[in-house]
């Protein structure tokens, strides 16, 4: 049975720390709201995430290429896109204490509530619920619980900067809110340079940068992030299997990637689709579908999968005054290609993928931290210990370490009792020790012990690298 996620964050915030993997930015003069660094361990489980999902849906497939395109951007990209009229959150703001709220999300934040049937008391009160004393339900200030909100009022979420040493107005430009911009803009670019066919698709991972009026919940909702996502151009004239050419991609689009979140570790019960309804639709969608996952604050996205039409092109082609078209050999005719727009976060994947693997146990008495990654996200593949810090065996762990090293990423550890470094090893996520003991003085084996089994096999120093990447490839979820 998956683990009850009722105080899972507080611990994933607590062992992101302790452990490496995430840290608040600028922690020494207070911390910059909503902002992360990612650390040693961190960077490692965020770039094989990167990683094999270049691999898999670029790497390995012939309709794919890939580009890294500027974060910043010509100005009229977002007037072009909507961006500048439609890229905003409705915000209201606390007349007493100043702070500021997503209108549309208020109501669903805890509040803060002084009960006048109990003499004034100071209640924090869950969201949407009314005070279980007076039944009054909030009507003020969510944070202080004594001003007033303002009437709602639209707020762009892109970050606006100056190109140039004047701050002029002809010298604006956006921090870009999303990568897909750039695959549209570059259209023509990659079809020319690469000699491409419908249907093909361009991918990027990269930055991008949205003021969110409230992020938070740790790096699920923040100002800066990376992004993994796909345009996916196809021909609206077509058809594959008696169906829409665009409507064929989209739902095949969304069953690779909800394979593709299984396929790395990610529970059947924590992924769900959700079909965002047509008043939810952005201005240029047709159909968006979500795969939602059950993080520990609850249901929500972990990527969208959209049908963009051909809104994109035909925007950048009326305003750039180029042609961004595709000619259809077999009709003898110029198309706008529809596009399919699969689009993920990093930071939100990488807390999926941390939340899901996060396990406690009892083992002979004592809890266990388990983090139980696919081996190939795991930012360590292989520990390495000496049983004792004496007979040779340090001298042998360092030669099997650097034996390892060129093909996976090892850590040495000879500091403390076995079990506290199998334990420490457990708690990040690694699926695989190696102890060197007396028995390899004799015989040349090392004891290799799985992370998820605990279970301990002798495996000879000479076939090691294999025996661990052969059970690296045949891994399955543990229940």
């Amino acid at each position: 049975m998956a683990q009850q996620k009722t105080d899972v964050m507080e611990k994933l915030v607590s062992l992101s720390k302790r452990r490496g993997f995430v840290f608040q930015s600028s922690e020494i003069y207070g911390g910059t709201g909503s902002c992360w660094d990612y650390g040693p361990l961190g960077v490692e489980l965020k770039q094989n995430i990167k990683r094999v999902w270049w691999r898999d849906f670029v790497q390995a497939r012939a309709d794919m290429v890939g580009i890294d395109a500027s974060i910043l951007m010509h100005p009229t990209v977002w007037k072009a896109s909507g961006h500048l009229d439609h890229f905003t959150d409705p915000m209201v703001d606390c007349r007493a204490c100043k702070l500021r709220f997503r209108a549309d999300h208020v109501d669903a934040i805890p509040w803060v509530h002084y009960c006048a049937a109990t003499k004034g008391n100071k209640f924090t009160i869950a969201g949407g619920e009314p005070c279980h004393h007076c039944e009054q339900r909030r009507t003020l200030c969510p944070a202080c619980g004594k001003g007033e909100l303002t009437p709602p009022r639209q707020f762009n979420l892109m970050f606006k900067t100056f190109m140039g040493p004047v701050e002029e107005d002809a010298a604006v430009a956006y921090l870009r809110p999303e990568t897909a911009q750039a695959m549209f803009v570059n259209f023509e670019n990659v079809l020319q340079s690469m000699r491409l066919k419908l249907p093909f698709g361009i991918a990027q991972v990269g930055r991008s940068f949205r003021n969110e009026i409230t992020p938070g919940n740790f790096i699920f909702r923040t100002r800066e992030f990376e992004q993994m996502e796909i345009e996916y151009f196809v021909n609206p004239h077509e058809t594959v299997e008696g169906r829409p050419a665009d409507e064929y991609w989209h739902d095949r689009w969304i069953a690779d990637c909800l394979d593709w979140f299984r396929r790395y570790g990610l529970g059947e019960e924590n992924i769900r689709l959700r079909e965002h309804d047509p008043d939810e639709l952005s201005h240029y969608s047709k159909r968006t579908v979500d795969i939602d996952f059950h993080y520990p604050i609850g249901w929500s996205e972990l990527m969208g999968v959209a049908n963009r039409t051909d809104f994109d092109l035909k925007q950048h082609a009326q305003w750039s005054g180029k042609s961004l078209t595709y000619f259809d050999e077999g009709r003898h005719e110029h198309v706008v290609p529809y596009v399919i727009e699969p689009a993920a976060g990093v930071d939100r994947a990488l807390l999926a993928f941390m939340s899901d693997a996060y396990r406690e146990e009892e083992v002979r008495g004592e809890k266990r931290v388990v983090l139980r990654f696919h081996p190939e996200l795991a930012p360590i593949k292989v520990a390495v210990f000496p049983l004792v810090n004496r007979d040779g065996m340090p001298e042998i762990a360092r030669k099997v370490e650097a034996g390892l090293r060129p093909y996976l990423n090892v850590f040495y550890d000879d500091s403390g009792a076995v079990g506290r470094r199998y334990r420490r090893m457990d708690e990040v996520g690694t699926p695989y020790c190696v102890t060197v003991d007396s028995q390899t003085l004799q015989d040349e084996t090392v004891t290799v012990r799985d992370r998820d089994s605990m279970e301990q096999v002798r495996v000879p120093i000479a076939g090691l690298r294999a025996h661990v990447e052969e059970r690296m490839g045949a891994w399955k979820r543990p229940v």
